[in-house]
Protein backbone atom coordinates (compact mmCIF):
# COMPACT_ATOMS: atom_id res chain seq x y z
CA UNK A 1 0.00 0.00 0.00
CA UNK A 2 1.33 3.37 -1.25
CA UNK A 3 0.37 6.56 0.73
CA UNK A 4 1.23 10.00 -0.37
CA UNK A 5 2.98 12.28 1.82
CA UNK A 6 -0.04 14.91 2.26
CA UNK A 7 -2.05 11.79 2.81
CA UNK A 8 0.13 10.54 5.62
CA UNK A 9 -0.39 14.34 6.71
CA UNK A 10 -3.68 13.76 6.76
CA UNK A 11 -3.82 10.95 9.15
CA UNK A 12 -1.17 11.38 11.62
CA UNK A 13 -2.94 15.05 11.96
CA UNK A 14 -6.03 13.17 13.37
CA UNK A 15 -3.92 11.55 15.85
CA UNK A 16 -2.19 14.69 16.84
CA UNK A 17 0.97 13.35 15.44
CA UNK A 18 2.94 16.50 13.89
CA UNK A 19 4.39 15.98 10.86
CA UNK A 20 5.16 17.91 7.73
CA UNK A 21 6.13 17.32 3.96
CA UNK A 22 9.24 17.28 2.80
CA UNK A 23 9.13 19.46 -0.57
CA UNK A 24 10.46 19.03 -3.64
CA UNK A 25 12.11 21.60 -5.39
CA UNK A 26 9.61 21.85 -8.00
CA UNK A 27 7.06 21.78 -5.33
CA UNK A 28 8.83 24.59 -3.69
CA UNK A 29 8.69 26.78 -6.73
CA UNK A 30 5.31 26.20 -6.74
CA UNK A 31 3.93 26.69 -3.33
CA UNK A 32 2.65 30.36 -3.64
CA UNK A 33 2.39 30.28 0.62
CA UNK A 34 6.02 30.42 0.31
CA UNK A 35 6.20 33.29 -2.01
CA UNK A 36 3.81 35.43 -0.25
CA UNK A 37 5.54 34.55 2.97
CA UNK A 38 8.82 35.78 1.59
CA UNK A 39 10.66 32.17 2.47
CA UNK A 40 11.52 31.98 -1.36
CA UNK A 41 11.87 35.31 -3.61
CA UNK A 42 13.04 35.96 -7.08
CA UNK A 43 15.93 37.64 -7.64
CA UNK A 44 17.02 39.33 -11.34
CA UNK A 45 21.01 38.58 -12.11
CA UNK A 46 22.54 40.16 -14.90
CA UNK A 47 23.77 36.61 -15.82
CA UNK A 48 21.26 33.95 -15.67
CA UNK A 49 18.20 35.96 -15.70
CA UNK A 50 15.71 35.41 -13.03
CA UNK A 51 15.81 32.28 -10.76
CA UNK A 52 14.32 31.48 -7.26
CA UNK A 53 16.68 31.94 -3.82
CA UNK A 54 15.71 31.54 -0.38
CA UNK A 55 14.35 34.88 1.32
CA UNK A 56 15.13 35.94 4.87
CA UNK A 57 13.88 33.23 7.45
CA UNK A 58 13.81 36.47 9.80
CA UNK A 59 11.04 38.79 9.42
CA UNK A 60 10.48 41.49 12.34
CA UNK A 61 8.17 44.21 11.64
CA UNK A 62 10.29 47.27 12.05
CA UNK A 63 13.33 45.34 9.86
CA UNK A 64 12.16 44.75 6.71
CA UNK A 65 14.61 43.52 4.52
CA UNK A 66 15.60 43.05 0.73
CA UNK A 67 16.79 39.81 -0.97
CA UNK A 68 19.50 41.00 -3.43
CA UNK A 69 21.46 38.74 -5.41
CA UNK A 70 24.62 37.89 -4.99
CA UNK A 71 27.52 39.71 -6.39
CA UNK A 72 29.43 38.60 -9.60
CA UNK A 73 33.18 37.82 -9.50
CA UNK A 74 34.87 41.30 -8.78
CA UNK A 75 32.26 43.26 -9.03
CA UNK A 76 32.79 45.19 -5.77
CA UNK A 77 36.91 44.96 -6.20
CA UNK A 78 37.81 49.11 -6.80
CA UNK A 79 35.33 49.69 -4.40
CA UNK A 80 36.90 47.32 -1.42
CA UNK A 81 40.47 47.97 -2.72
CA UNK A 82 40.04 52.11 -3.24
CA UNK A 83 37.64 53.36 -0.19
CA UNK A 84 37.62 50.54 2.01
CA UNK A 85 41.51 49.61 2.23
CA UNK A 86 42.65 52.72 1.43
CA UNK A 87 44.59 52.27 -2.35
CA UNK A 88 45.03 54.93 -4.32
CA UNK A 89 43.90 55.19 -7.63
CA UNK A 90 46.93 55.12 -9.26
CA UNK A 91 47.52 51.58 -7.09
CA UNK A 92 44.86 50.47 -7.60
CA UNK A 93 45.63 51.00 -11.59
CA UNK A 94 48.75 49.11 -11.15
CA UNK A 95 47.22 46.17 -9.19
CA UNK A 96 44.59 46.10 -12.39
CA UNK A 97 47.19 45.94 -14.58
CA UNK A 98 48.74 43.40 -12.74
CA UNK A 99 46.43 40.85 -13.27
CA UNK A 100 46.10 40.40 -9.58
CA UNK A 101 42.76 41.72 -9.55
CA UNK A 102 40.09 40.72 -12.24
CA UNK A 103 37.27 42.47 -12.59
CA UNK A 104 33.92 40.75 -14.00
CA UNK A 105 33.10 40.15 -17.75
CA UNK A 106 29.64 42.32 -18.58
CA UNK A 107 26.81 40.44 -18.18
CA UNK A 108 26.30 40.32 -22.57
CA UNK A 109 29.52 38.16 -22.44
CA UNK A 110 29.25 36.04 -19.56
CA UNK A 111 29.74 36.40 -15.61
CA UNK A 112 33.23 34.59 -15.73
CA UNK A 113 31.33 31.94 -13.37
CA UNK A 114 31.67 28.15 -14.85
CA UNK A 115 28.07 26.59 -14.99
CA UNK A 116 27.57 23.43 -14.08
Amino acid sequence: MTKTKFEVMDICNQHDIPVGPILSMKEIAEEESLRKTGTVVEVDHPGRGKYLTVGNPVKMSDSITDVQRSPLLGEHTEEILTKVLGYSAKEYAEIKSSGRSRRQRSPRSGSGMRRQ
